[in-house]
């Protein structure tokens, strides 16, 4: 694979119009999956039709061996990072080259990641096919409206908010307190100025006057039941449990008391099928699903993996942001929901970062500071902790850039050595999975050590012992604090789900991704202080309470110079400036 100069670097979107895509149906055979269970959108990208999936393939080899490719189960490697800056660590880049890697070492590897959201994509973060030669492609395509899925999503969400005024305005037979309407709209758009509302304006055909407000879509609850439902049925029944709101004497209103469920299911009939594209090096991936971790759970569908690891021996996914958030929620969320091993982890780590984590500005992050990264390395030491807490046991991967010294690698594989951490460089931005073959030797290793253990990762907490001991046990295991505080608004909402059975149920905290508090700028690894609990939201459906901390948004906004301003078409429609 060809490296460019610095002088001669290409975007990441230059290099993936230059790459040569294999045909869907080349990379579905790659894959094991049958010609009958393929819906191809064009050429390059593809629908898999689960139903028909599991017609052609006996049930169990979706959980068990994998009778159409005579290979056994897939074992499961999440990828995550330490904590993010403005300086980028490349986890999805890393996730990409190293399922590149694994094939290269002749692996039978899958990848299953999750969605761009337009949201960063026009915002400031950037997309998430990965970047360089360590690239999901069509990049244009996933990064943008892709198969629709972020647009079905959107609909049903809406068609729920419309059904739910429709009602108030027809009579409103079940009593729904139009204060207590909790339900609120989504788009796909960081639009700050829809955060907070009043819709039914304009006299008595409008509607009834009430507030209301839009998240964005990756954070919406349908998003999440998109995400976590097993099959048709269990999504129905996930759609029907949304609680909207409550009635005037406080009894929950949900889309099942609104008749609502059939039509929301309709709607997302096509979007609960997994996404199948390709890597740059070939290897298949399913891209489905796309919340956030920072305000949701952060991981891709449950049907794409659970499809992936019956088609594959090595399935590689991701989970948003660092050990804190994403990470967390794969093992007390999705891992517990789906019943999943996690074979491997692997910890994407910078020189940069955690430069940036010892003090050093963003400006001066290229310059050698071996201070500055020592002091850092408390924070990625804070990240392999709280993965060993899961009964597993992390590779950091080093995501190298020109600007690291020499002294510098050194002084990270010395912190590895002292702590029992094996530090494997990548330079997959570059070199694609041959920048990751001795990374891929190291995740194969430590599979077949899970092989050998059978001792199988586990979550972190009952979530039977209740919400308040379920926040207590994430805040001082995972972020290093010493209590949790509830506003008087979230002991009101707790005392809610105390009197409806839900406070059994696991949590999704809301929380900054930058830092393990509720404070964006305490970088490093905080310890002592306070996780502050604003509202605690049900979202039944999904199966988790969400608690909202500190100032984090369900709605982000733009920039002051927002990514969309540097993309553009030529005039033969060719995309330019998307990364």
């Amino acid at each position: 694979m060809k490296v460019m100069t610095t002088a001669a670097q290409p975007t990441d979107v230059e290099i993936a119009q230059a790459h040569e895509l294999q045909p869907i149906e080349d990379i579905a055979t790659k894959a094991n999956i049958p010609s009958e269970a393929l819906l191809p959108f064009g050429r390059a990208k593809a629908k898999i039709d689960i139903g028909a999936l599991n017609s052609k393939m006996p049930q169990e080899s979706l959980q068990s061996p994998n009778t159409a490719a005579k290979t056994p189960n897939g074992q499961l490697v999440l990828v995550t990072a330490m904590s993010p800056t403005p300086a980028g660590e490349g986890k999805s880049t890393v996730l990409i080259g190293l399922a590149d890697a694994m094939n290269l070492r002749g692996h039978n590897s899958i990848v299953a990641i999750r969605e761009p959201s337009q949201g960063p994509v026009m915002g400031i973060k950037g997309g998430a096919a990965g970047g360089g030669y360590a690239q999901v492609v069509p990049m244009e395509d996933i990064n943008l409206h892709f198969t629709g899925d972020m647009h079905a999503i959107t609909a049903a969400t809406n068609t729920l908010a419309a059904i739910v005024d429709n009602h108030i305005h027809h009579g409103n037979a079940l009593n729904i307190d139009p204060r207590r309407v909790t339900w609120r709209r989504c788009l796909d758009v960081n639009d700050r100025a829809l955060r907070n509302i009043v819709t039914g304006l304009g006299g008595p055909v409008q509607g009834v006057p009430r507030e209301a407000g839009f998240d964005i879509t990756a954070a919406s609850e349908i998003m999440a039941i998109l995400c976590l439902a097993s099959d048709f049925a269990d999504l129905k029944t996930r759609l029907g449990r949304i609680v909207v709101g409550q009635t005037y004497d406080r009894s929950p209103v949900t889309a099942a008391d609104l008749k609502a469920t059939g039509a929301l299911a309709v709607l997302l009939r096509d979007a609960i099928n997994p996404n199948l594209v390709q890597t740059l090096g070939g290897t298949p991936a399913l891209v489905h699903g796309g919340p956030f971790a920072n305000i949701a759970h952060g991981c891709n569908s449950l049907v794409a993996t659970k499809t992936a690891l019956g088609l594959a021996d090595v399935v590689l996914t991701e989970a948003g942001f660092g050990s804190d958030l994403g990470a967390e929620k794969f093992f007390d969320i999705k891992a517990r929901a789906g019943d999943l091993n996690v074979g491997a982890v692997v910890i994407v780590a910078t020189i940069r970062s955690l430069k940036f984590n010892g003090g050093v500005a963003k400006s001066d992050l290229t310059s050698e500071n071996l201070e500055a990264l020592e002091a850092g390395l408390v924070n990625l030491e804070r990240h392999v902790a709280n993965t060993r807490k899961f009964n597993t046991e992390p590779v950091v991967a080093l995501n190298a850039f020109a600007s690291d010294t020499p002294a510098e690698r050194e002084a990270l594989q010395a912190w590895g050595e002292k702590h029992g951490v094996r530090v494997v460089e990548t330079r997959v931005w570059a070199e694609g999975g041959d920048g990751a073959l001795d990374l891929a030797d190291t995740v194969a290793r430590v599979l077949e050590q899970d092989k050998q253990k059978r001792s199988p990762s586990l979550p972190l907490y009952d979530p039977a012992e209740g919400i308040e001991s379920s926040l207590h046990t994430i805040a001082t295991e995972i972020y290093g604090a010493k209590g949790v505080e509830l506003s008087n608004a979230a002991r009101k909402d707790l005392q809610f789900l105390k009197d409806n059975g839900w406070d059994t149920l696991p949590v999704c905290i809301s929380k900054t991704q930058y830092s393990f508090t509720d404070d964006a700028s305490a970088l490093g690894a905080p310890t002592g202080h306070i996780l502050h609990v604003r509202q605690l939201v049900p979202r039944i459906g999904a199966g988790f309470i969400v608690a909202l901390t500190g100032d984090v948004m369900t709605l982000p906004g733009l920039p002051k110079h927002p990514a969309a301003e540097g993309i553009d078409l030529d005039g033969s429609g060719k995309i330019m400036g998307l990364f």
